[in-house]
């Protein structure tokens, strides 16, 4: 009986050292959220388009290495990962925050407002952090100090992973999360979690969902061409436009009609139609643009094969020559279901129980969803709308008017850390 008291002690042992690192973490966070402000409206300031955060990844390796962590630049382009030894043997945890801002014009009146331009895809813009990687960046920082002050008590390793273009680039063919799992960043690593601030989430509020969370996303590319035609004589011509009509409204009976949509929801977009020049004439060419949103590999595969089959045959029975083209951009972002039933004890110590909610799917997309097909992966949303305001009323992510609320970055900071040591108890 000795014998299996000894190491079985020595686990709980381990297990009870880990969870009682969380009001180190509490006041660590505490004490250093005014630099986590700071940081973040310095990068506020200075947004940088994907694949050139070369500013941002500058002011993060340099933070990394002030904390002894191990730093390795140009990672997927100008990506940086810190990895953070632990003073015990144990699993390796990643945490991942997105750097890259969005080509939009701030509106905001803030003494920290971006009045930064760029080019993009030929064309001049303001630049701005309006999806709130800015918040994501300074968080992450402030958990490799609280992490880095106690690595010597910590039963493992971290990795930070500071991630560019997750917006994606117009003039690449792979970037962002995709492309740092290519180069093998996630090949020593157990389990990684991220977050996401949330404009229209009350600050303190924290969302988590298991399974998928956030849609798989798709561009749609169909050109349709016809025969050119006097508007006054449609019948000697082949007209794309009327044909472009009816493949919209077919694109619609995916959703009415093919998707289960108790189980899940689908979108299927036409975002620009493209034909003609004149009142009077039937053009020969009308090309059509638009995004796919679907929840897992079974429900993308459906409605590929029903766009494809609707578009084809509705161009057929016109008359129409059609050039179809659907490419896959970022997979569903699914949250490991095991993972999540472990982890939300660890979030609910973390915000408190009436703070957690249990969150619909989002049809928006994200390519942590990369991270997530090579190992078990949490993501969740953090609340950055300022308390008692008005979802509705709340400019959403992508606007010139999209706002964070500071008060929920320490709430960011114990979520992650505490994911960190929770996940470190259960895996010795």
């Amino acid at each position: 009986m000795k014998k299996l008291l000894v190491p079985l002690f020595l686990v709980s042992g381990v297990s009870f050292g880990q969870t009682k690192l969380r009001p180190d973490i509490d006041k660590k966070a505490n004490e250093i959220e005014s630099k986590v402000i700071e940081w973040r409206r310095d990068i506020h300031m200075h947004p940088e388009l994907g694949n050139q955060e070369f500013r941002t990844a500058k002011k993060i390796a340099d933070h990394l290495r002030s904390l002894g962590i191990e730093v390795t630049e140009e990672v997927a382009v100008t990506g940086v990962v810190g990895y953070l030894k632990g003073g015990k043997p144990g699993p390796t945890v990643a945490l991942r925050a997105d750097m890259d801002a969005l080509p939009v014009t701030e509106r905001n009146d803030l003494p920290f407002k971006s009045v930064n331009t760029a080019t993009y895809n030929g064309q001049e813009t303001g630049v701005m952090h309006a999806c709130g990687h800015d918040t994501h960046v300074a968080i992450l920082m402030g958990v490799a100090e609280v992490l880095a002050s106690m690595k010597n008590d910590l039963a493992g390793n971290v990795k930070f992973l500071f991630q560019p273009a997750e917006e994606g680039v117009f003039d690449a063919e792979i970037a962002g999360a995709e492309l740092m799992v290519k180069e093998g960043v996630m090949e020593d690593v157990d389990a990684i979690f991220g977050l996401h601030i949330a404009s229209q989430m009350e600050v303190g509020k924290v969302g988590y969902r298991s399974g998928p969370a956030m849609a798989a996303v798709d561009n749609l590319e169909i050109t349709l061409t016809g025969r050119q035609a006097h508007g006054a004589s449609p019948w000697s011509g082949i007209d794309p436009i009327v044909t472009s009509s009816q493949i919209v409204m077919g694109l619609q009976t995916i959703l009415s009609r093919n998707v289960n949509i108790t189980q899940d929801p689908a979108v299927v977009t036409v975002g620009a139609i493209h034909g003609g020049i004149r009142h009077n004439i039937i053009p020969e060419k009308v090309e059509m643009i638009g995004t796919i949103r679907t929840f897992g590999d079974e429900q993308q595969a459906l409605v590929h094969k029903r766009i494809t089959e609707i578009v084809t045959n509705i161009a057929e029975s016109a008359g129409a020559e059609v050039d179809l083209k659907i490419d896959k951009l970022y997979p569903s972002t699914v949250n490991n279901p095991e993972l999540t039933a472990q982890m939300l004890p660890t979030l609910q110590a973390a915000a408190g129980d009436d703070n957690v909610i249990n969150m619909p799917p989002v049809t928006g997309a994200e390519d942590f969803s990369f991270f997530q097909r090579e190992k078990p992966g949490l993501f969740i949303n953090l609340g950055g709308m300022k308390k008692g305001g008005d979802p509705s009323k709340t400019p959403s992510h992508h606007t010139p008017g999209f706002y964070i609320d500071e008060g929920g970055f320490t709430l960011g900071m114990k979520a992650l850390s505490y994911f960190v040591v929770d996940y470190m108890d259960q895996h010795q």
